[in-house]
């Protein structure tokens, strides 16, 4: 198996990313969503190669098969290992695609180090600029919600996630999306990540504002989101991100939920390769 070394625990052990290298040519590299691992691209990384690109996808640290450290979740260390990946490939011409919480590692990355190895950015149903509902962001979701989220996970975190699961691909009794069983195979991924990773995420990707890092995004980027997200809401995510980045380009998926990277997989595909072999961009477009 394949690990990049992103610095050291506050105990002193290594913490060894675990990612997939598939393909050759362009390189495109996906950071995964909480509370999941690299797994949940299968679609992507099974199709993206074959239109000669190389595409590369890690486990977080505290997910998949990613060291699994105390602490270091906050976004300025996430970014950080973002970092080691690219540098450690030397990767270049790099297309940046980050689903929800990944989405705050991409703009992260950029502002901190900025753009020298990374050509373009796609933030798919990402948590950017700032989910939390302030005095100064007053569509944002209350952090009622997160404790919530949180006393949940801490009494039960296996019946949470089999729940909040449901709730991320759109799942009710009149509307089923996805199988069964892509359910139970999604909540063995989320169960692999550390309980420690997945609370100190929900602090992370609920309390970063990431507003700041907005002006520092100067290349082109793509916005995809659900306009049926109940998870990030479009209104208090892609639609601001798309306003606060001159150069982007938004494509709402209609009556998609959070999870449109399997709910919508062929036409997410279809826009990936578009998106990452176009010389220019549209403004917004919504089917």
């Amino acid at each position: 198996m394949s690990y990049i070394q992103a610095g050291t625990a506050a105990n002193g052990e290594p913490v060894n990313l675990f990612y997939q290298d598939w393909g050759t040519g362009n390189p495109v590299v996906l950071i995964h969503g909480w509370p999941l691992s690299h797994e949940m691209w299968e679609y992507q990384m099974t199709e993206l190669p074959r239109h000669g690109l190389r595409c590369i996808a890690y486990d977080r640290r505290g997910f998949g098969k990613s060291s699994k450290p105390w602490d270091g979740y906050d976004y300025d260390t996430l970014a950080a290992d973002l970092k080691a990946v690219l540098d450690e490939l030397d990767l270049r011409n790099v297309t940046l695609v980050g689903f929800s919480m990944g989405g705050g590692e991409v703009v992260r990355y950029v502002s901190r180090y900025g753009a020298d190895r990374v050509s373009k950015i796609v933030l798919v149903s990402a948590v950017t600029p700032y989910l939390l509902k302030a005095d100064d962001n007053q569509d944002g979701v209350d952090q009622s919600v997160f404790d919530e989220m949180l006393e949940t996970i801490q009494a039960d975190r296996a019946d949470f996630l089999a729940t909040f699961g449901k709730q991320f691909y759109g799942v009710s009794l009149l509307s089923h999306p996805v199988s069964d069983s892509f359910l139970q195979w999604n909540q063995t991924l989320a169960l692999l990540g550390s309980p420690r990773a997945t609370i100190e995420c929900v602090r992370a990707f609920s309390g970063t504002d990431f507003r700041s890092d907005m002006a520092a995004i100067n290349i082109p980027t793509l916005i995809i989101h659900g306009d049926s997200d109940a998870t990030v809401p479009f209104e208090a995510s892609g639609q601001k991100t798309h306003a606060m980045i001159p150069q982007s380009q938004l494509l709402v998926y209609e009556g998609e939920p959070h999870g449109l990277f399997f709910t919508r997989k062929d036409q997410l595909n279809k826009d990936l390769l578009a998106f990452i072999s176009s010389t220019t961009t549209v403004t917004e477009t919504a089917y």
